[in-house]
């Protein structure tokens, strides 16, 4: 799986695991790009007002188009929800 490479001052947020919940502020800068980790790149980066930086590796960033697509799926479902998905009085007959 290709992950997006990020710019440095870029603002990502990270994946909810063990140490990190996912109500938790997640959300991070990136300081410096490091040398890549057996094929995958690392990043230096620095959470809210922590006063030191974390080294993390492409995979513990969550992939903006998966939260943006989990909105418009969400969104999607809420203004379908009570209505059938199909509709008889939809289809047309040429005569």
């Amino acid at each position: 799986m290709r992950h997006r490479t990020y710019a440095i001052g870029e603002t990502v947020t990270l994946k909810a695991d063990l140490f990190r919940s996912a109500d938790s502020n997640r959300e991070c800068r990136i300081v410096a790009i490091l040398p890549a980790d057996h094929g995958e790149a690392q990043y230096r980066i620095r959470l809210g007002s922590e006063t030191y930086e974390r080294r993390i590796v492409a995979s513990d960033i969550e992939a903006p188009e998966a939260t943006a697509e989990k909105a418009a799926d969400d969104s999607m479902f809420e203004r379908t929800k009570g209505e059938p998905w199909f509709k008889p009085s939809s289809i047309r007959i040429r005569k």
